[in-house]
């Protein structure tokens, strides 16, 4: 049925100068927005990537340093990772703030500030919020996965659970939970995520990326079966890092052994001066345009980065670039 109605919209559209994916985009996406954080500024940004000229605007916060971000639409609130003030933070009224240009989000409810210290990425799945905490002195150098159910009241914490690797970026699907082990090139799975018990936990699968330097940023589609891993290699070097694009991940995936190696004959690799990847934290993506969205946090002090989806691996250059001071998360709100 899909395919007739999209045969019937492209008849009566056929002398239009647009390409079918454009045709296609526009039909499935009322809503294309990209929001961010910053760990510098006490700012997020939000973009509206359907206008015409697309133009990201800045919010302030009740932190200066912040990192994993969230956007529902449907409720009009922002969740965010406050690294400043060891907590979720729920943020509402975004919409009349766009629509009015008025620099006014309402702090709207929050987290416990003693449950998790140096925060890291967010994943959110209905009502749950996962967030990473990375090992630090300030929480006796412990890496910890923190599960909370968010209601209109806040945040009640459900899980946590220790793990034995450091992590960063995390991304839901389903009831599996994919995560980064940062300092290394591997990624982890944890199937059935959600009925762990709390505790000390092991990933149910752990692979390696080969020539991939040092994980942090992850996101997968399911639409598609791409998953994307960010490389920022050396934290001191912002000539260095990458991107590297898996097709075909669950099958590829499944196929490799625990502890084994998906090899670079499995990946498109972007890496070299053209693409100004030195230290990509984080990335989004949507599958129906093809783009790419990428916190690139050493260059210029921070920018975000769209780049086409490439067809085989090199020194591409990203199609944007946008300045964007201590840019630390991006997610991409799409409907």
């Amino acid at each position: 049925m899909r395919n007739l109605i999209f045969l019937g919209i492209f008849a009566s559209l056929s002398l239009t100068s647009c390409s079918d994916d454009d045709i296609i985009s526009e039909i499935l996406t009322s809503e294309l927005k990209l929001v961010t954080s910053s760990n510098t500024t006490g700012k997020i940004s939000y973009t509206n990537l359907l206008s015409v000229n697309p133009t990201a605007i800045s919010f302030s916060v009740n932190g200066t340093d912040n990192d994993g971000i969230f956007y529902n639409t449907d409720t009009d609130e922002i969740i965010l990772a406050s690294r400043t003030n060891n907590r979720l933070e729920t943020y509402s009224g975004l919409k009349n703030a766009v629509s009015s240009n008025m620099d006014n989000l309402m702090l709207a409810n929050f987290s416990a500030s003693t449950d998790f210290n140096n925060a890291r990425e967010i994943a959110v799945s209905g009502d749950k919020i996962v967030v990473t905490q990375d090992q630090a002195a300030s929480n006796g150098d412990t890496n910890k996965l923190f599960v909370y159910q968010k209601s209109v009241t806040g945040y009640t914490l459900l899980n946590q659970y220790t793990l034995n690797f450091k992590v960063w970026g995390i991304h839901v699907n389903g009831n599996d939970l994919y995560a980064v082990a940062d300092l290394t090139s591997d990624i982890v799975v944890f199937n059935n995520f959600f009925s762990l018990a709390s505790g000390s936990i092991m990933p149910s699968k752990r692979v390696t990326i080969e020539n991939l330097i040092r994980t942090h940023g992850i996101t997968y589609s399911a639409m598609d079966n791409v998953m994307i891993l960010t490389d920022v290699a050396s934290a001191a070097d912002a000539t260095d890092g990458g991107l590297v694009i898996i097709n075909n991940f669950s099958t590829i995936l499944n196929s490799t052994a625990n502890m084994g190696t998906i090899s670079t004959t499995n990946q498109i690799r972007l890496y070299g001066s053209n693409t100004t990847l030195g230290n990509p934290v984080d990335v989004a993506y949507d599958y129906d345009t093809n783009r790419i969205y990428v916190a690139e946090r050493a260059n210029g002090g921070g920018n975000v980065l769209t780049f086409n989806f490439p067809s085989s691996s090199g020194n591409i250059a990203p199609i944007s670039t946008r300045a964007e001071p201590g840019v630390a998360a991006v997610y991409l709100v799409k409907k």
